[in-house]
């Protein structure tokens, strides 16, 4: 069984809690004998898949299989043409190189339902939807690779993992995967 779940701002990809006021896994009634695979940072909201399959995780998120992993980054300012091209060639964070990406404004601008809470805003500052294209999931890794090239992360989603997208799947609600759904989600991997 493979399931999708349009995660919440604020909720932990994780059954236990931490301590922290975040929500957890518990909170939302997935069957007995799921796991997260992979994570999502309480603060990152969207796509993140649950099974009862062992070796999953290894097959979805190693970058060894090639599984893209798609974000949607609301950055501060508008990013120029040539830091969209420095995002997808790799960027230095913390003395490690990302591996090449795909990195590109979306147009027209997504119109997002408010996040609770809300973004911070600031008057004299704009700011923008742009996606990326990722095929490895290091820590916080879109969050610090928008700030190495100037343009910090305001609101973090992930909207698709291989040819599988959210949708119009509401925040916190999940449905298991047809065998169809899980056809696109390998469609693009290595196996």
């Amino acid at each position: 069984m493979v399931i999708i779940f349009n995660k919440p701002y604020g909720v932990l990809s994780q059954f236990t809690a931490d301590g922290s006021p975040n929500r957890t896994l518990s909170d939302f009634g997935f069957p007995a004998g799921v796991y997260p695979i992979g994570r999502l940072d309480a603060d990152s909201e969207g796509m993140l898949l649950l099974s009862d399959e062992a070796g999953l995780n290894t097959r979805l998120l190693d970058p060894k299989h090639s599984h893209t992993r798609c974000y949607w980054a609301q950055v501060e300012n508008i990013p120029a043409p040539e830091i969209l091209v420095k995002l997808a060639a790799g960027v230095d964070i913390q003395g490690y190189t990302t591996k090449p990406a795909k990195a590109w404004l979306l147009e027209p601008q997504p119109v997002m339902s408010a996040r609770v809470p809300p973004i911070r805003v600031r008057k004299s500052i704009p700011d923008c939807w742009i996606a990326l294209e990722l095929i490895e999931g290091k820590n916080r890794q879109v969050r610090k690779m928008t700030a190495a090239v100037g343009h910090p992360t305001l609101r973090l989603m992930r909207v698709s993992m291989g040819e599988l997208s959210l949708g119009e799947l509401a925040s916190g609600a999940w449905a298991e995967l047809t065998p169809a759904q899980v056809k696109l989600l390998f469609k693009n991997g290595k196996r």
